[in-house]
């Protein structure tokens, strides 16, 4: 055994004996703490034992390094879905992940009953081109079970060189049988927010992740939203379905955005750096004008903080289906200068103080995903008055002619996503209100 390591062990049994011998006598001395709190003396004893019994007795050697760092791995797998210890490897990766451009398969994953759970697919990845969907549980990676592995081990798994194929087992629910989807591996570029024109004057804003700077980039999206309409912009979609989140600053930045004052989101921890407030500043970028926000069970985190912030305010109308419900803040704590700590530090609360772990946020209006095909109305029970040989003419002096391309990107909107467009309608409905009420 490398020395260095027989002296660690020699000191932690040293330190556990001790402490038992105190223990014994009936004395609990203000000494036997950490950080103030009493040690648990027989549990300590125990690993130390566990510890010695693997080195002597376990069928092949074990590297003490490993062996520890499986340890630390083990208490904090035990505390949440996602507390984890970041080696040198899932570090360096988090946080390139966190500036937009990383490898992959480019799905957000966390354990549910020992199986991988695909939170949300990332927008223009590998998994979400080939049909991979929130809820779906992995249960073998390639020819590796998931079950039992912890989930670093299972990322660590599906990343790979990029060109790469992996084999998928999926557990989808209305499914009859496990699916298998092979993805091939690349390097994952994401863009956080996209913006387009649905109609004159309504637009569309999609964040597909926050990363440190989503709330930049959704400011200068707008910019562009009102360029490309003349400065005329009647109300927007901001699309947060299957986001499955990121940094807390993005969320607050892009809540602001819409926003002139109040509170945004709070946290409540047990250490006095964790109970944290953030408010809104007078800066609607909107002026007041309407905002439809779409959620679905892949929208978590940071996505449920922006739209609980906006529902609580009044700001926004929340459409879709019930959030993922991640509602915990997580704080990265560098162990050294490559490895470190995720840990749950605290809870996130919205304005009105809902919290929103494990619940999620319920919309407004609830919009199932539905696919949706155009009638056929040839039949004689369509006919109308105009269509009535010898029909007296309207009057007008100008015949109003319907506009078939509208038609047509109308049907096309609905049929490709029934969402967006019921949305689409509801945005053009509120604008319809404003302009009347003030009039």
């Amino acid at each position: 055994m490398n020395s260095k390591w027989r002296s660690l062990t020699v000191l932690i049994t040293g330190m556990v004996l001790g402490l038992v011998l105190a223990l014994g006598q009936g004395v609990w001395a203000e000494r036997e703490t950490l950080n103030g709190l009493p040690l648990p003396l027989d549990e300590l004893k125990a690993f130390t034992q566990v510890f010695s019994k693997i080195k002597s007795d376990y069928v092949e050697q074990v590297d003490d390094r490993q062996l520890l760092k499986d340890a630390i791995r083990g208490m904090l797998n035990g505390l949440d879905p996602h507390s984890t210890y970041l080696d040198e490897t899932a570090y360096k990766d988090l946080r390139i992940g966190t500036t937009g451009e990383f490898g992959g398969l480019g799905i957000e994953v966390g354990m549910e009953d020992s199986f991988v759970k695909v939170i949300a697919p990332i927008d223009d990845t590998p998994a979400q081109r080939a049909g991979v969907k929130s809820g779906d549980l992995i249960i073998r990676l390639d020819e590796t079970p998931v079950k039992g592995l912890s989930l670093t081990d299972a990322v660590k798994l599906m990343r790979g060189k990029p060109g790469t194929d992996i084999l998928l087992t999926i557990v989808r629910e209305g499914e009859e049988k496990p699916l298998k989807i092979t993805i091939t591996r690349a390097v994952i570029k994401v863009k956080s927010v996209k913006q387009k024109t649905l109609e004159k004057g309504y637009g569309y804003l999609r964040i597909t992740q926050f990363q440190a700077r989503t709330g930049e980039n959704l400011l200068d999206a707008i910019s562009e939203l009102k360029k490309a309409n003349n400065n005329d912009l009647k109300g927007v979609i901001l699309d947060l379905r299957n986001n499955p989140g990121g940094v807390l600053s993005a969320a607050v930045a892009v809540s602001d955005a819409f926003l002139t004052e109040g509170l945004i989101v709070y946290t409540k921890g047990r250490q006095e750096d964790s109970q944290l407030k953030f408010n809104a500043t007078p800066s609607d970028m909107l002026k007041g004008k309407p905002v439809i926000v779409l959620v679905n069970g892949g929208s978590a985190s940071a996505s449920e903080i922006v739209a609980g912030a906006l529902q609580d305010h009044k700001r926004a109308i929340i459409m879709g289906k019930r959030t993922f419900g991640k509602g915990s803040v997580q704080t990265i704590m560098p162990m050294s200068t490559e490895t470190a700590l995720k840990l749950t530090t605290a809870r996130y609360y919205t304005p009105s103080g809902r919290s929103i772990q494990a619940e999620g946020i319920e919309p407004d209006i609830t919009l199932e995903d539905v696919r949706v095909a155009k009638v056929d109305t040839s039949d004689f029970s369509m006919i109308k008055e105009a269509d009535l040989s010898g029909h007296l003419d309207n009057g007008n002096s100008k015949k109003q002619k319907s506009d078939s391309k509208d038609k047509k990107e109308e049907l096309s909107l609905a049929s490709k996503d029934y969402q967006l467009y019921e949305a689409l309608n509801l945005l053009k409905g509120m604008q319809i209100l404003h302009s009347r009420n003030n009039k």
